[in-house]
């Protein structure tokens, strides 16, 4: 495969980064970054939801999407529709009936994508925003999960702009790229089986939930729609592997600054001694 403008092969994705953030007032929070391309997002619940959006036999899932700046639009709300038709399948919400689970994503980085994938918020950003939503309830823990979405984007660049004579499928585009560019979308994938020791995780427990793939100008080539899913299932086992790192990383190594509070064993073992003393001094009195 051909190496691109800053040295990568066209299935290489950029560096990834993740950060547990540990916001105040969010039961988990995280940001992703695929390189520049940043995202970061919080969850609260379940907690108490309101009569008007109370749900007998689920709880409530709410979704809220924010631009890096500016008062969300319409395509914050189209966006926020999105991730949570996205996340929906990978969430027992039916566990916690009557309840509320807030999800808070916002955008930290500019998008001047045009034409293809999520407009203004660009099929990285989107991809981003995905993941690092699934890792903030990985990092919560109050909601129960049968699987974990992750997701990467795949832009279908121009022949002039790749250097060859027809179109070329590159993984986690660049603004660059977009912006050379005819087609794209975001793919996500859940996994959520168990997979055996002789199979990897994308072979036997992925399957694609969502997509957004569109192409300018024209239909969609059904055989190009498959190999860009199969170059995006590849890129998204890598941010598989390196959220489940991320995850055992974190349960590992205790935040800093942090101390253990006392067990509540330990403070009745500290409430009996205190009666027992009491006890014999009102003994000692009792014989003077």
């Amino acid at each position: 495969m051909s190496s691109r403008s800053d040295g990568r092969l066209r299935g290489e994705a950029r560096p990834i980064a993740i950060v547990y953030e540990k916001l105040d007032r969010a039961d988990g929070s995280a940001s992703f970054a695929f390189g520049s391309t940043k995202a970061l997002a919080s969850v609260s619940g379940p907690i108490e939801v309101r009569l008007a959006a109370e749900q007998p036999s689920k709880a409530t899932f709410e979704v809220s999407v924010r631009p890096l700046s500016g008062v969300p639009g319409t395509e914050s709300k189209a966006l926020s529709a999105s991730l949570r038709a996205l996340l929906a399948p990978a969430l027992l919400l039916s566990r916690n009936p009557r309840t509320l689970v807030q999800l808070v994503v916002q955008s930290l980085a500019p998008s001047r994508q045009t034409g293809t994938g999520t407009g203004l918020f660009g099929a990285p950003l989107m991809a981003a925003m995905v993941n690092a939503a699934t890792l903030a309830l990985l990092n919560a823990g109050s909601v129960p999960m049968a699987g974990v979405v992750c997701a990467v984007a795949v832009a279908r660049v121009r022949p002039s702009a790749a250097g060859v004579s027809s179109p070329a499928l590159v993984l986690d585009p660049t603004e660059d790229e977009l912006a050379a560019s005819d087609g794209g979308g975001c793919f996500a994938f859940i996994f959520a089986a168990h997979p055996t020791p002789e199979q990897s995780d994308a072979q036997f427990g992925s399957r694609l939930v969502w997509t957004d793939w569109r192409v300018t100008g024209g239909g969609t080539d059904v055989d190009e729609l498959a190999r860009a899913k199969l170059l995006a299932r590849s890129g998204v086992e890598h941010v598989w592997q390196q959220v489940k790192e991320s995850v055992g990383r974190a349960a590992v190594v205790p935040a800093p600054g942090l101390s253990q509070k006392p067990s509540k064993t330990a403070k009745t073992e500290d409430v009996e001694m205190k009666v027992d003393e009491e006890e014999e001094d009102d003994d000692a009195k009792m014989e003077i």
